[in-house]
């Protein structure tokens, strides 16, 4: 994680990955909101162990080797259309797709004030980690920071979720943020070396949590 990152980079890597980006994450909780309902997530501890197990072994590791091939495939077409193909056909439910493909579509769009010919290669759209990784590979952003910066926005919204719905409070929020750092540097290592082998996942409760959330009586996400 010594890899030197261009202020202008880094600069540019914290306005993709800000809150304030018009992607619109915030209306997705990736199935966290079913575990919250379901008792699994409920306080600051239970909330780190699913968060730390995303990063370990599901939906962030993956989408964090996703992150690293779109990455390396920015000038590739034929390589970026079949990871961009691969993390489609990945979504494990239909609102996992729907989010991951939402979130694509406007992350592109609103990195269009970047002009770029990659932006071209990738419509109408594609997943959110290919779309952040081929961008970032794109505008040589280094794919280490890429992808600590984008694990760490993933686990900062989940963490949103989690207060929103009355699970913590802001102050255990940031206590979960900083308990899973140096985790998250560690998969970010792991993932800048990974290759698409590397895919897999061991998170069946979370895989049923995004599932069954479609059937949530009262929902505040769409996810």
């Amino acid at each position: 994680m010594a890899e030197a990152v261009a202020p202008a980079a880094l600069v540019r890597l914290m306005t993709w990955l800000s809150p304030a980006f018009p992607v619109g994450a915030f209306a997705y909780s990736g199935g966290l909101e079913q575990a919250a309902g379901d008792g699994d997530v409920r306080d600051g501890g239970t909330l780190r162990d699913w968060l730390d197990a995303l990063l370990a072994n599901g939906t962030l590791w993956n989408d964090a080797v996703l992150l690293a091939e779109a990455y390396r495939s920015a000038e590739d077409a034929a390589r970026l259309a079949a990871v961009a193909e691969l993390a489609e056909a990945l979504a494990g439910s239909a609102e996992r797709h729907r989010e991951t493909m939402l979130l694509g579509e406007a992350f592109l769009a609103a990195a269009a004030g970047w002009p770029h010919p990659l932006l071209e290669r990738l419509s109408p759209g594609a997943a959110y980690p290919v779309a952040v990784g081929a961008v970032a590979g794109a505008h040589g952003v280094g794919l280490a920071a890429a992808l600590a910066a984008w694990l760490h926005a993933a686990l900062s919204n989940l963490v949103s979720v989690a207060i929103r719905c009355g699970v913590i409070g802001q102050r255990d929020g940031v206590a979960v943020l900083a308990g899973l750092e140096a985790h998250v540097l560690e998969r970010a290592e792991a993932a800048a070396c990974s290759t698409l082998d590397d895919l897999g996942g061991a998170v069946i409760r979370a895989d049923i949590a995004s599932l069954r959330h479609e059937t949530l009586r009262t929902r505040l996400f769409r996810s």
